[in-house]
């Protein structure tokens, strides 16, 4: 977090994603615990939202990074009926919080941006950021804190439903972490598939960005599935750590950058 702010204020961050909208308290670098509503399910984001703002000492503000339309327009009207605040949202209200060194930098995923900037910041080196949620993206950064890009892909339930839904007798099935080598029933072969597919992708890009930057990044997962993925961190390998609210961290930075200036 920027250290030129004389005053840190409370924020309530807000992710509002492709399948849930996530939110905490955000103070300096401390994060309070993380609630999450399903989209198609926000009848009680009003409330949920209120009793948590309740809560906030001032001075305060809402901000978020979101991907979805729908999402956004039901934070907006909740927040401003229940909390009469408005949003601050990264990438239309708040500047993207780092540099981004890509062809058009107003059409990157403001979550991408987010979780990358927080995941600099606690490092202040070279990083990989991995999201496994809706949809999984592994992002890297450079040791100058500038996001470089990266890659997006289907998550485990995206590609699922798709096999499902383009073929004839694939089964929809729920993403397990496979304790098998070799499917031995269908379900099992469509499990192990989208799982081993997203560990080998998420390898295979590391090794890429690596070899791009001239050594190897901390990488850092996020996102609903990244336990799935990844696993035990201190077996991993791969991973050095799980960070669940990173999105927010990084939305509550966006807010904090304008300060500082």
């Amino acid at each position: 977090m920027n250290e030129e702010i004389k005053e840190v204020p409370h924020v309530l961050a807000c992710d509002v994603g492709n399948s849930a909208v996530h939110f905490a308290h955000v103070h300096g670098d401390v994060v309070g615990e993380m609630q999450t509503i399903q989209i198609g399910r926000l009848g009680d984001l009003g409330s949920r939202l209120a009793a948590l703002w309740d809560q906030i000492p001032a001075p305060r503000k809402v901000a978020a990074a979101s991907v979805n339309a729908v999402g956004t327009k039901a934070l907006e009207a909740a927040v401003l009926e229940h909390l009469q605040q408005d949003v601050l949202l990264v990438g239309r209200d708040l500047p993207l919080p780092m540099q981004v060194d890509v062809e058009a930098p107003d059409k990157v995923g403001a979550d991408r941006v987010c979780a990358a900037v927080a995941a600099f910041d606690r490092l202040g080196v070279a990083c990989v950021v991995a999201d496994f949620g809706s949809a999984i993206t592994v992002d890297c950064v450079n040791d100058e804190g500038v996001f470089l890009g990266g890659a997006i892909m289907p998550g485990l339930r995206m590609s699922i439903k798709a096999l499902h839904e383009q073929t004839s007798m694939l089964p929809l099935v729920e993403p397990v972490n496979p304790d098998w080598v070799y499917g031995k029933n269908t379900s099992q072969a469509i499990a192990g598939g989208v799982v081993f597919g997203a560990r080998g992708a998420l390898k295979e890009l590391i090794e890429s960005y690596a070899t791009e930057l001239g050594h190897w990044p901390t990488v850092i997962a996020t996102g609903g599935d990244a336990t799935l993925v990844v696993g035990d961190v201190n077996e991993s390998g791969l991973v050095q750590a799980i960070v669940p609210d990173l999105v927010l961290r990084g939305a509550a930075m966006a807010y904090y950058n304008t300060l500082a200036k």
